[in-house]
C-alpha cells in the first residue's frame, strides 16, 4: 500500500446503506494535494469489485445531499463513485450555507460568495487536483484498474474535460451536464485542448446553455479531432436541471441525464 493510500484511508469514515440487496458502503477521505487535504465522499457497491471509477465533479454549488445522493445512485450501477471537495482550500464540505431548496431568490446573495471561489480555481489548481484525485482511485483496492470516467455538472464539466485532456490514457469517458464555460475566448479554453482527448464524450446540455455558435465550434473540434461524442440538448430545460435542491430541477431533463449517463458508462468502462 502506498503512503498516499495510507494516509487517506486512515482519515476516513465508513457508513453504509442498502438499496434492495446491495450494500454500498460510504467513506469520506482526505485526499493529500499539493495545495492541503481534500475531503471527499466516496461510494461503492460492498461486492462483486473491483468496481470502474467514476470521477465525480460538482456544480458551483458544491458537494452536497444531493450530490452524494446522486453518486449512490451511480454505486447501485455497478461504479466507485468519487465526489471531491474541490473548493477544500477554503474549507470542508458543505462549503456553503444552502438552503434546503435553492431558488432565483437566493441565488444573487449566494453567487456574491460562490463566484470569487469558483475565479481562483484556474486551469493550473484544477490538474493538480486532478493528478491527486485519480491518484488516489487508483490506489483504492475497490477500483478496478484501468480506465475510469471523469463527469460534472455546470462548472464541474470543465473540470472533466480538463482532467480527461491531461490524462488521455486514463478517462475512458466524459459526461458533462447543463455545463460551464466549455467554450471561452481564452488561450486554454477547454474547447482548444480537444485534440489531446481521447474519451468518448457526452454534452447534455440545457436550452440556454451555449450559444449555436458555441455548440458549433466545440463540435467542430470534436470532429477535427475524431472524438466520438453526442451534443444533445434537453428539451424544456434550464440550466441545472439535474439538482433536485434547485427551481431548476427537470424530472424529464434529469432521467434523460440518468439514461445518456449510465449507457456511456457501459460502453467504454465494461
Amino acid at each position: 500500500m502506498s503512503a498516499r493510500t495510507s494516509a487517506s484511508r486512515r482519515s476516513l469514515r465508513r457508513r453504509s446503506s442498502k438499496k434492495g440487496s446491495i450494500t454500498i458502503p460510504a467513506i469520506t477521505p482526505q485526499i493529500p494535494t499539493p495545495d492541503g487535504q481534500a475531503d471527499a465522499f466516496a461510494v461503492y457497491p460492498d461486492s462483486g469489485g473491483p468496481h470502474p471509477a467514476v470521477l465525480l465533479y460538482p456544480d458551483a454549488f458544491g458537494p452536497r445531499p444531493t450530490l452524494w445522493k446522486m453518486a449512490r445512485e451511480l454505486a447501485e450501477n455497478g461504479y466507485y463513485v468519487l465526489v471531491p471537495n474541490i473548493f477544500y482550500r477554503h474549507r470542508p464540505a458543505p462549503v456553503f450555507d444552502l438552503p434546503e431548496h435553492i431558488t432565483a431568490e437566493h441565488r444573487p446573495t449566494l453567487f456574491g460568495e460562490i463566484m470569487p471561489l469558483v475565479e481562483a480555481h484556474t486551469a493550473e489548481r484544477i490538474l493538480r487536483d486532478a493528478d491527486a484525485f485519480l491518484g488516489f482511485l487508483s490506489d483504492q483496492p475497490e477500483v478496478r484498474s484501468g480506465p475510469i470516467a471523469a463527469i460534472g455538472y455546470c462548472m464541474g464539466a470543465v473540470l472533466a474535460m480538463r482532467t480527461a485532456t491531461a490524462h488521455p490514457g486514463k478517462v475512458a469517458a466524459v459526461a458533462g451536464f447543463h455545463p460551464g464555460a466549455l467554450v471561452t475566448d481564452a488561450p486554454d479554453s477547454p474547447h482548444r485542448q480537444i485534440p489531446s482527448l481521447t474519451a468518448q464524450v457526452h454534452l447534455g446540455l440545457a436550452e440556454n446553455d451555449m450559444t449555436s455558435e458555441a455548440i458549433a465550434e466545440i463540435s467542430k473540434a470534436f470532429d477535427d479531432a475524431g472524438v466520438g461524442y453526442s451534443c444533445e440538448i434537453y428539451p424544456g430545460t434550464v440550466h441545472g436541471f439535474t439538482m433536485a435542491d434547485t427551481e431548476a430541477f427537470d424530472p424529464a431533463g434529469s432521467q434523460r441525464h440518468w439514461e445518456r449517463l449510465l449507457a456511456l458508462l457501459g460502453s467504454t468502462l465494461t
